[in-house]
């Protein structure tokens, strides 16, 4: 198992140490190399994702990311930014589904805050469409009209054929669960998503044991606040399924819980935690790693099909949270705050 490990900026380098130590305590034979992106891609070749990193992140069979972006880098031309860096690498290794399960872990209830019984028993999955939509449907760009005035253009667009595969993903992950889809667009007002919908309708005949249901995405920011449990698998496009799976996020404690995966048609994925850099909190070993850890047991399930070990590892994070430590994000009265790297330690030794 060839893994490219890229820790990028911030707390990427801290989390995904944490990350590698739990892999490496498996002792399974993984074969990890690490090369720069965002920031620290920039700052070694001069672009935030430099043509040694992408030439490895193809010939590997899997991606483990920590996180891109800094401030110090908002001055830079566009192009050159760390997050057109993250922006890009899907883009070449067509990533276009983002799995990003909200799961609230029983000892973590009294750290959401909504109340525990909204939340108790919380196991949502959002697939997100990645390489589509707003972030780079063309025309774009920020031009000067005939008058002088600035104007700003981006163009939110989906071919059916990229709804359909999508689709597909959703609803076979649904077998797999729940067998419930809620398909979140807003076909009343874009014709985008409304084709969006009717290619979800399309696609649900060849699945008659799942339920769908449609949510506008007002509606849908809304229900996940006031009843979040009513949903198993939320599918819907790339800018609101990176609005909904950070309110998400919460519902569970901290997004410092939250792993995601990103696949390709084949399965071969980058896996990372859903928060950013945090620039603020860096190299100061307080970060949470819980979420780039459980980003590598998605790797294993889903690029390697290693259930075994994927469930060895999300059973010693439960294991270290039933034994009370936490790092300072998802700290309550009675538990054990700890550094980043201890929670590390603290899931190597519940394995």
């Amino acid at each position: 198992m060839k893994i490219a490990v890229l820790p990028g900026d911030g707390i990427g380098p801290e989390i995904v140490a944490q990350a590698v130590k739990v892999l490496n305590a498996l002792n399974i034979g993984i074969e990890m190399k690490e090369a720069a992106i965002g920031g620290a891609g920039y700052e070694s070749a001069g672009d935030p994702l430099p043509a040694e990193t992408l030439k490895l992140a193809k010939e590997s069979d899997a991606v483990l990311l920590g996180a891109v972006g800094d401030w110090k880098y908002d001055t830079l031309p566009r192009e050159m930014r760390p997050e057109r860096g993250l922006l890009r690498i899907r883009k070449e290794l067509n990533l276009f589904a983002n799995l990003r399960p909200a799961l609230l872990y029983p000892e973590l209830a009294s750290a959401s805050t909504l109340k525990p019984e909204v939340v108790a028993g919380l196991d949502i999955m959002i697939v997100r469409e990645l390489t589509g939509d707003i972030y780079f449907g063309q025309p774009r760009g920020i031009s000067t009209l005939p008058n002088g005035e600035r104007e700003g253009v981006n163009t939110m667009r989906y071919s059916e054929s990229e709804i359909r595969r999508i689709g597909h993903v959703a609803f076979n992950i649904a077998m797999k669960r729940n067998k419930k889809v809620c398909s979140v667009d807003k076909a009343n007002v874009l014709e985008t998503t409304e084709l969006w919908r009717q290619v979800m309708i399309e696609i649900s005949k060849e699945y008659p044991e799942v339920e769908l249901s449609h949510m506008y995405v007002d509606n849908a920011a809304m229900q996940l606040i006031r009843a979040p449990k009513q949903f198993d698998v939320m599918v819907t496009g790339n800018i609101f399924g990176d609005i909904l799976s950070d309110e998400a996020s919460m519902l569970t404690g901290s997004i410092g819980m939250l792993p995601s995966a990103s696949l390709d048609a084949n399965n071969k994925g980058m896996y990372e935690p859903s928060h950013g850099s945090a620039p603020d909190i860096a190299n100061q070993d307080i970060a949470n790693p819980l979420a780039t850890i459980l980003s590598a047991a998605m790797m294993l399930r889903y690029s390697f099909n290693d259930e075994e070990n994927a469930t060895r590892i999300e059973s010693a994070v439960k294991k270290a949270l039933a034994q009370g430590y936490r790092t300072a994000d998802i700290y309550t009265d009675g538990t054990r705050k700890v550094r980043c790297s201890y929670m590390g330690d603290a899931v190597v030794a519940a394995l």
